[in-house]
């Protein structure tokens, strides 16, 4: 399995070029996280006994984004109003909630992102065609850390690997991204999703 997932991650971040480009800088990533307002693809995710979720993804800047994971996951994670939430659909339970300032994913969220003053940067390297920037806040390192890969020409967001305080990586790898889409507020309002799921919402 961790053979399979090696391929799978390598084949699908670089899939746009196997050829040598120069790295990012830290303003034209951010001058593209500001412009990614609104947009939807598929995801997979390497979790961190190596095996396999897939689904879609929607982020919706500032603030919001959406993890809906395919069967059998029931799993629904909801980033919104400065929490995030993550349901269980199988469950009458409320959602299992946090702030979203404490997940290493805020920086992705920001209004306003420029990672060149944010003092949030450990590292800023490119290999091959990807550039690949580690974001920790250096006050609040129990809040883990993120690894954000880009590919250029043009410039996108490819993949995360998000590092808790414990070490386990998740890494959340992206397919092409509809940027185009309209995605209504409904989607990311984390108390009306309770309701509609029949869970409580006394957060």
């Amino acid at each position: 399995m961790k053979t399979l997932v090696n391929i799978i991650a390598a084949t699908v971040c670089l899939a746009p070029s196997m050829a040598s480009a120069e790295k990012l800088s830290l303003d034209q990533i951010s001058a593209y996280l500001n412009g990614l307002v609104s947009a939807k693809g598929g995801f997979t995710q390497v979790n961190p006994d190596n095996t396999l979720s897939k689904g879609s993804f929607m982020i919706k800047r500032p603030g919001r984004m959406r993890f809906e994971y395919a069967q059998p996951n029931p799993a629904l994670v909801v980033a919104s109003s400065g929490q995030i939430a993550i349901f269980d659909k199988k469950s009458t339970a409320g959602p299992q909630g946090f702030p979203l300032g404490k997940s290493p994913l805020a920086i992705i969220l920001k209004k306003d992102v420029n990672l060149k003053t944010s003092g949030l940067i450990m590292s800023h390297s490119a290999q091959g065609p990807l550039t690949k920037v580690t974001a920790q806040d250096p006050e609040h390192p129990d809040y883990g850390k993120i690894q954000l890969v880009f590919t250029a020409d043009p410039v996108e967001l490819r993949q995360w690997i998000s590092t808790d305080q414990t070490g386990q990586k998740t890494t959340v790898i992206l397919g092409d991204l509809d940027k185009s889409v309209h995605l209504p507020e409904s989607l990311f309002d984390i108390d009306q999703i309770a309701i509609d799921l029949g869970q409580r919402t006394d957060r």
